[in-house]
């Protein structure tokens, strides 16, 4: 979950975020860049196959309950972690607390916490709005590496004005995501307690984890959520249940509304639902199509989609677009935006990155991704490339928006494409499919690129120039 929202005036600068165009700039010929002859890479660098997901991976249950007037989401988040390095506590981060959500009215609140293990818990800050933008849960005795604990924390989440966040409310329609309390762990390294930043972009940072869904909602609303979904249950007291299964999800979303939906499989065998308003800007049909054949596009050279399901959600048009694991809500009625919020089931669903540390890694891939078949000219991608700012920069590097999204995005994705040539289209595509395989459903760093791209010279080179790797990422 990454700088997905709109960026309004900042359009004109280089980049939308959440969109696949590249702003023009610069001087230069029209024509795309000539890819370099090819040269395959070594297929030994590759795993045999895709990683699997940790056996240990935390355990989370979410049960959700959405209010008839649709504004306040009451619910409880049943936790089972096992770290592999020791820990005395457990950390979540509120999401709905950042700083920039608070003047349309959102707001999670921590109403209690149970466990056998729980000594006590609280707010920490980390910059965030009133309660606080952590919650840390603290044990009575420390976790050893493998071993494990339960917790249960129950919650409230106020959902202010629409607009496109990640939580909010329209007529006829509620949305939220990351509207639990997240668990900001990094496999390997501890908890990221990484502060908010006043910039348009994620900053989280949370292990994919073996996930189930339950809401309850008035009973005229279809509800779509993240994972696969079973039926509704039939109508009780003017309400419904409906419940779903991820298990790679580094955190969820849900979209309740009066929704009409279509469905049905890829050629490779997802199943793809999608959900537009009634009487909204685009009919489900075609919402569908335009999903389906993005996930098409994108398998031929990322290679199989991560997910058994996806859906899409069409809210009203505050522009952009926010993916979450299997779950896309989408704010524009753009094709453009689709595919990168599809990309990025790939980067940042499965290949999973620190946010706050490495936005580059999930933003330049998905832009990179969404611009492989129809690259923008080569003038737009050398004023880019020329622009200032490091592509690996960290959240809080950036001075604004405009800044973040012309150098994470615009300069990260124009590097990755002008790699690909310097390299050659075929070595650099299976060297990027080794790093996607090896890295899947784990915190990826720029050091697993470097890695991956070590017998690519050529767009290597082309990385360190734009700051996205330095030369200790590249093992030699």
């Amino acid at each position: 979950m990454s700088g997905r929202r709109p960026l309004g005036a900042l359009v004109a600068v280089l980049l939308l975020a959440g969109c696949t165009s590249f702003a023009e700039g610069g001087d230069g010929a029209d024509e795309p860049v000539a890819a370099a002859p090819t040269t395959p890479a070594d297929p030994s660098a590759c795993p045999a196959e895709r990683t699997a997901p940790d056996p240990d991976r935390p355990v989370l249950d979410y049960d959700f309950r959405l209010s008839d007037d649709l504004r306040t989401v009451t619910g409880s988040e049943t936790v089972v972690f096992t770290p592999d390095v020791p820990t005395g506590e457990l950390v979540f981060r509120l999401l709905p607390n950042a700083p920039e959500s608070a003047p349309a009215g959102h707001r999670l609140a921590v109403d209690g916490v149970i466990g056998d293990d729980v000594e006590d818990a609280g707010y920490e800050d980390a910059a965030g709005a009133d309660p606080g933008g952590l919650y840390v849960v603290r044990l009575s005795d420390d976790l050893g590496a493998g071993e494990s604990t339960e917790v249960r924390l129950d919650f409230t989440l106020t959902v202010g004005e629409g607009g496109f966040e990640r939580f909010g409310t329209a007529e006829g329609v509620t949305w939220w995501a990351s509207g639990a309390p997240l668990l900001a762990w990094e496999p390997g390294v501890g908890w990221a307690r990484d502060p908010f930043v006043g910039l348009t972009g994620e900053t989280a940072t949370s292990p994919a984890a073996d996930t189930t869904v339950t809401v309850s909602a008035p009973e005229a609303l279809t509800v779509l959520m993240t994972g696969r979904q079973a039926p509704p249950s039939e109508p009780r007291d003017g309400r419904r249940t409906w419940r779903s299964a991820e298990p790679v999800a580094r955190d969820v979303a849900v979209a309740a509304g009066e929704f009409e939906t279509a469905e049905r499989e890829t050629p490779g065998g997802v199943r793809v639902r999608a959900g537009a308003l009634i009487d909204g800007d685009l009919e489900p049909a075609r919402l569908l199509d335009d999903t389906v054949a993005a996930v098409s596009e994108l398998e031929t050279f990322l290679g199989p989609f991560p997910y058994e399901t996806l859906t899409v959600a069409l809210l009203p048009d505050y522009g952009g677009g926010i993916e979450y694991p299997s779950m896309i809500l989408q704010a524009t009625p753009s094709r453009d935006v689709l595919v990168h919020e599809v990309a990025h089931m790939w980067f940042y669903g499965m290949v999973g990155n620190s946010q706050f540390r490495d936005p580059w890694l999930d933003e330049a891939f998905a832009t990179w991704a969404e611009a492989v078949p129809d690259p923008p000219p080569a003038r737009v991608l050398g004023s880019l490339l020329e622009s200032d700012g490091e592509v690996g920069g960290a959240m809080d590097e950036f001075d604004g928006d405009g800044p973040y999204v012309r150098t994470v995005y615009g300069k990260g994705g124009a590097a990755l494409l002008a790699a690909r040539d310097a390299a050659g289209v075929d070595a650099f595509d299976t060297a990027i499919r080794c790093y996607v395989d090896a890295t899947a459903w784990s915190i990826a760093t720029p050091a697993d690129v470097g890695a991956a791209l070590a017998d690519l010279p050529a767009a290597v080179d082309v990385l360190v120039r734009a700051g996205a790797l330095d030369e200790d990422d590249v093992p030699r």
